[in-house]
């Protein structure tokens, strides 16, 4: 986890790619700083002290998944997005709560393997290199059966004799071996290979494991047979004949498979989760409510109830080990149009101590967004025109009035936020898009008047607005 950035820098980077906000923005860098103050405690304290879990209130559209998403990223901690209406209440068929644990568990686990492997990277290509020129030149004592199922020794794929490798004659077998080794060597290090064919053998997998039922859901217990029944469904080679920069890839990433170890894996995996996962549960204000029993409707109190004690702290049995839960920062979010926090029951309620507002977006939010994020509306448009040779310039005018005809049509239909400004600026640019291939002049300027000649009518007819934009 990222110990480098104060409150401050953190909010500075989140004001890169999300424009206003910053009530949320300030939470969010308190609760990721104090997770790296909590890991400064001695052992005995640190155990006590517990995430501020935080819950974000706001309609959708002003960027509370992208706050929390670009935090995580910030932070380099596992994170994962999940929707608390996709869950049910234990006993009804459908997604147990304990899952969004796994989940995050095995996006650990890809993260922790991603960075291993690039450590290894170097040493996984110089191994697969050498496996490579096996079979390109076989060494010497390799039957005529290994010789051609490979590509061949060096004459037959046409690299030339030994005789041809110098002027004087090798004075061994094994010294011509060598030398035109070190010759192909060199030749497939400058590329001059790459088109060659050759044979290689990959582990396939489809069969190396299973997942067995037990309990309330197919995740919850994973068993591998190839560990309870070595050779029994285990990875069977398989020959493949590819070109050999294709080969070197595979065999690269096979090298890599070996050098990293997994259990070391899924133990740092564990403990990142533990120490610095970050949950989002978007979406929570549609389990508020208390419902009295009205029958045998999955029961959203019963959903928060369920939720409860993974934000409280509790173990989760993964098919990689044992997780606890009780210092994952939790993000929770709704928009609460219809329900109120208090809805919630009291018990989930205390567990998200840090209560922030979103403010809905306004025209000048809007024309921020389009233009100073790094990755702002107006420049992917411009970038993606780009490749087609049109260069496309938008006049201050212009994104003035896109800002206001998003406004306009929030406020007299569902107000979406920010999202509303894809649509507007989809619709804004159909013409080019279309016609970008095509068109004799590369250089097109969107001023005031082309916006209105494409959204004006669409804006004014309410009918029309509510189906297209």
């Amino acid at each position: 986890m990222s110990n480098d950035f104060s409150p401050r820098e953190i909010v500075s980077e989140l004001d890169k790619h999300i424009v206003g906000q910053q009530d949320a923005k300030r939470a969010v860098a308190i609760a990721l700083r104090n997770r790296w103050r909590r890991l400064q405690l001695p052992e005995g304290l640190r155990e006590e002290v517990l995430p501020k879990n935080i819950l974000m209130i706001g309609p959708t559209g002003v960027g509370k998944t992208e706050i929390a998403r670009r935090l995580a990223r910030l932070a380099q901690s596992p994170f994962l997005k999940v929707e608390a209406s996709k869950f049910t209440e234990v006993g009804y068929v459908g997604r147990d709560v304990e899952s969004m644990v796994r989940d995050l568990v095995e996006i650990s686990i890809a993260l922790v393997r991603e960075e291993r492997a690039a450590e290894v990277r170097e040493k996984a290509r110089v191994n697969a290199e050498e496996r490579l020129l096996d079979l390109l030149v076989p060494p010497l004592g390799s039957s005529a059966t290994d010789s051609s199922s490979g590509a061949g020794n060096a004459s037959s794929i046409g690299f030339g004799t030994p005789g041809d490798i110098g002027d004087n004659p090798p004075t061994t077998d094994q010294e011509s071996s060598r030398r035109t080794r070190e010759r192909i060597r060199q030749q497939l290090r400058d590329g001059r290979l790459d088109t060659r064919m050759v044979e290689v053998e990959v582990r396939d997998k489809s069969m190396s494991s299973l997942e067995i039922v037990s309990g309330s859901s197919v995740e919850e217990i994973g068993i591998n047979l190839k560990e309870m029944l070595p050779g029994f469904l285990g990875s069977r080679p398989k020959k493949r004949r590819v070109n050999v920069s294709e080969a070197w890839d595979l065999l690269t990433q096979e090298e890599e498979q070996k050098l990293v170890d997994m259990e070391s894996v899924a133990k740092s995996a564990i403990s990142r989760v533990e120490q610095a996962g970050i949950i989002f549960v978007d979406e929570i204000d549609k389990i508020a409510g208390r419902e009295g029993g009205h029958g045998p409707d999955v029961s959203r109190e019963g959903v928060q109830r369920d939720i409860l004690p993974i934000v409280e702290g509790t173990t989760v049995n993964t098919k990689h080990g044992m997780v606890k839960t009780d210092h994952i920062l939790f993000i929770a979010a709704g928009a609460f149009h219809v329900s109120k926090p208090s809805d919630l029951i009291p018990e989930l309620q205390g567990r998200f101590p840090i209560r922030v507002e979103l403010e809905a977006l306004t025209k000048q939010d809007f024309v921020r967004i389009l233009t100073e994020p790094r990755g702002a509306l107006i420049k992917q448009y411009m970038a993606l025109m780009s490749t087609e040779g049109v260069e496309i310039t938008f006049t201050g005018d212009a994104i003035d009035r896109i800002a206001e005809f998003a406004a306009v049509v929030n406020e007299r239909t569902e107000n979406i936020g920010a999202r509303r400004l894809h649509t507007v600026m989809e619709k804004l640019l159909d013409e080019i898009s279309f016609d970008a291939p095509d068109l004799a002049s590369k250089s097109v300027t969107i001023d005031d008047a082309y916006v209105n000649r494409m959204l004006a009518d669409v804006v004014q007819n309410d009918d029309l607005s509510r189906y297209i934009l």
